[in-house]
């Protein structure tokens, strides 16, 4: 078993992202490109932002700081600590409204 701290996480990409000339930090701390289940640690600086991109399968956003918008389709969505943002298959942006810590989670279907 592995343990991982989200919040000693969330401080060291927080300080990575405000340092960094496009405002933000990640770092996928559970699975990968060879796992069903991907979960990745994202800190945005205030104002910046993940632009028109798709997601590659069935994905959920978990806000652990700060404050994000999510926008698809002429469609937004605010989310704030705690709060689950489901990610529409359609290709759509993330904002940082203030400095905020999300952990994007990804189930990618397996390989045929």
């Amino acid at each position: 078993m592995r343990k991982f701290s989200l919040e000693a996480l969330a401080r060291k990409h927080g300080e990575a992202a405000a340092s960094a000339p496009a405002g933000r930090s990640s770092e996928t701390f559970y699975g990968g490109h060879e796992r069903v289940l991907r979960q990745t640690l994202i800190a945005l600086s205030a104002g910046h932002s993940m632009v028109n991109h798709l997601s590659p399968a069935e994905a959920t956003l978990l806000v652990i700081r700060g404050r994000v918008r999510m926008t698809a389709g002429g469609h937004s969505w605010e989310g704030r600590y705690s709060d689950v943002l489901i990610i529409p298959e359609t290709e759509h942006e993330i904002e940082a409204v203030d400095d905020a810590t999300v952990v994007l989670t990804v189930a990618m279907p397996p390989a045929q």
